[in-house]
């Protein structure tokens, strides 16, 4: 899941055919003009003075961590999660890995990043991890980001809302690969580096400067390497290790609407966005299509373990589907039209995340889901890219379609002929695809019945609480998980937060590690001891969880964290065919990466509300806002863990959090 960034951190809840084929492809992006010289202004959402990847190719490398650092920072986040004895046998284990097979290990990942400047030292073994992984991407891996309603309520009917929001993504696509769209920057002084005069000069700086430059004014220019797989995008499953897919020649959209599958095209031959009004006919056309809901839904099959799909898609080709396969692979994006209303937080939730299987293409880059009253949200699929991409994606296409919407209520569809431009995709099957449609929707069913979804919504502090008291905001609400599970169930366990390292060149993530010393130390004196303490004591322990949670999110975001360094020293050995070091067979290396609580933070004027599946059978995934006065939670569970208690006790955290910051006392 998505996090936004703070202060460095671009706060995010796989190697494509080469990495040569990445660079070239972002390269392509920048370089070449998607559209006509006749295309108009209204096929653009902006025309940025800096070319999109300007950028990119001063960006910063990401650096390999030392390695006496990374075992420093690995022991500092397994000492609340161990005893003293366990600890001791941990802490020999890692020292006898730094003094030798990691030693060896981490000279040959340094040798190698120096070879491969063009890239990062994460991003070959991140792409393979996702790619090989054989679980089912629903609930394993694709998220969901919900967006706000329209402002302007007439705006949120499903066919006025669907219009909008296709013809705003084909003009993303068409600024992006124009070479037009805003280079995604994080401004530390936007006084100074976002205006047009800087701007004015940024561009005559060479591409291999620019990044120094913008550096100069307190600017920090993101990676957007991953961009070019936003569209006609789609993730083909094979035995072992799966394939990303890139079709730019993909003039069309691929729309779901009962489980039947059409397509049409939103880009014409000189490669100008359709007429708004062509596009608001062809899908009042799909709304109207009287076709029945097919007994065998074809996309049921994306929701299968990986190497089950990959054998079924084998035999789609082999019963003569490649055409219709060809259109949805290399469809710009996926537009998937339902049925319902939604009834709450809750309902949206379920839909977004899992929905019934039968109408998503789970493998696509992203899908835009609208229900039946206008609730829009995307769910992406992650092996190509992380929460960054989508959620600029997310912010521009909310934005456009709320203060510039190119069809109206009242609007007239065009006069023309739907039932020819539109084609509803057939397929032929067989009895062994048959039967693995039915298996596939077995399965599916059985796996999201078991996952249990619930929120709440903290009233009496946020944001602007927090900061005046000069406590970082998004370390009170990990330290009130933190809290929680030990009121709940008595224990500190392994907890992972997601941090962007988009700074830096073919950037993905590292991990924030929330569960701390400090952080156990305060939820113990607040759980367990709040009559021992006064006031001024929690205070300070408040104040202590805080500054290193602050540390830990600045580490992250600069790369020095150890999960991803401890993951690609592992991916080498394995790589070389050694037997694993005693460090990652370990029971303490096992436990840390067992993420009970996986956690992830989003707040955007474009997002209602994000949420994923827990990571482990037994853990809870949280996604959470903090915002200006109030702080937000969905928490996601299996039977093994009771999410309503979890929230309950997240509640009562918050409660005695903010009694000590307005220096109550806890009763």
């Amino acid at each position: 899941m998505a996090t936004l960034l703070s202060a460095q951190c671009a706060a995010c809840l796989r190697k494509p055919g080469s990495q040569l084929h990445l660079r070239r492809a972002a390269a392509r992006i920048s370089a070449r003009c998607y559209s006509s010289r006749t295309a108009s202004s209204v096929d653009y959402l902006h025309q940025s003075v800096v070319p999109s990847m300007h950028y990119q190719k001063s960006l910063p490398r990401l650096p390999v961590p030392k390695l006496e650092d990374t075992i420093r920072r690995y022991l500092a986040a397994q000492k609340p999660l161990l005893d003293d004895g366990q600890f001791a046998t941990t802490e020999k284990i890692a020292q006898d890995f730094q003094n030798g097979v990691g030693k060896q290990l981490h000279e040959e990942l340094v040798a190698q990043d120096k070879a491969n400047k063009h890239t990062s030292y994460i991003s070959g073994p991140w792409f393979d991890m996702y790619l090989s992984a054989r679980d089912s991407v629903v609930l394993n891996f694709n998220p969901f980001m919900s967006f706000n309603t329209d402002p302007k309520t007439e705006y949120n009917e499903q066919l006025v809302r669907s219009t909008n929001m296709v013809c705003s993504a084909v003009r993303f696509m068409k600024t992006l690969r124009a070479g037009l769209l805003e280079p995604e920057v994080f401004h530390l002084n936007p006084a100074k580096s976002d205006t047009d005069s800087f701007k004015n000069f940024i561009r005559w700086v060479p591409s291999s400067l620019s990044w120094y430059g913008a550096y100069m004014v307190n600017a920090y220019p993101l990676d957007m390497s991953q961009y070019f797989r936003l569209f006609n995008s789609t993730r083909i499953p094979k035995r072992g290790r799966d394939e990303l897919l890139t079709d730019d020649k993909g003039r069309h959209l691929l729309v779901m609407r009962k489980g039947n599958m059409y397509v049409f095209d939103v880009v014409d031959r000189d490669g100008n966005l359709v007429k708004p009004a062509e596009i608001h006919s062809h899908l009042k056309y799909i709304l109207s299509d009287s076709t029945p809901a097919p007994s065998l839904p074809l996309g049921i099959l994306t929701s299968e373990n990986r190497d089950v799909w990959a054998g079924l898609r084998e035999k789609l080709v082999a019963t003569g589907n490649t055409e219709a396969l060809g259109l949805v692979d290399s469809a710009l994006f996926c537009l998937c039209l339902d049925e319902e209303s939604m009834r709450d937080h809750i309902h949206i939730s379920h839909n977004m995340l899992h929905g019934d299987g039968c109408n998503r293409w789970y493998d696509k880059s992203f899908s835009i889901i609208i229900a039946k009253d206008g609730q829009a949200a995307i769910n992406f699929e992650h092996s190509w890219g992380d929460g960054v991409a989508v959620l600029r994606f997310q912010n521009e296409v909310f934005k456009d379609t709320t203060e510039k919407p190119l069809v109206h209520p009242g609007s007239a569809p065009a006069a023309v002929d739907s039932a020819s431009a539109v084609r509803r995709l057939q397929f032929h099957l067989d009895r062994e695809l048959e039967s693995g449609i039915k298996k596939a929707k077995e399965n599916f069913d059985s796996a999201v019945s078991k996952l249990t979804i619930a929120a709440i919504e903290f009233k009496k502090g946020g944001k602007e609480q927090l900061k005046k008291s000069k406590l970082s905001p998004d370390a009170i609400a990990q330290l009130s998980f933190q809290m929680a599970f030990l009121r709940q169930y008595g224990q500190t366990v392994a907890t992972y937060e997601s941090c962007s390292t988009a700074a830096f060149k073919h950037g993905r993530t590292e991990t924030i590690r929330p569960a701390t010393v400090h952080t156990r130390r305060c939820s113990h004196a607040f759980v367990r001891e709040p009559c021992k303490h006064s006031v001024e004591e929690l205070r300070a322990m408040l104040n202590e969880c805080s500054k290193y949670h602050g540390q830990l999110t600045k580490e992250a975001a600069m790369g020095q964290g150890f999960d991803r360094h401890l993951f690609a020293l592992r991916y080498l050995a394995n790589s070389k065919g050694q037997s694993l070091p005693s460090l990652y067979t370990d029971p303490a290396y096992g436990a840390i990466n067992h993420n009970i609580l996986s956690t992830s933070t989003l707040t955007s004027p474009a997002v209602s509300l994000g949420g994923f599946a827990p990571v482990v059978p037994d853990g809870f995934g949280v996604g959470y806002g903090v915002h200006d006065n109030w702080i937000g939670c969905n928490v996601s569970a299996y039977p093994a863990r009771n999410v309503h208690e979890f929230l309950q006790c997240v509640h009562k955290s918050l409660e005695d959090i903010f009694s000590v910051v307005e220096g109550k006392p806890l009763s």
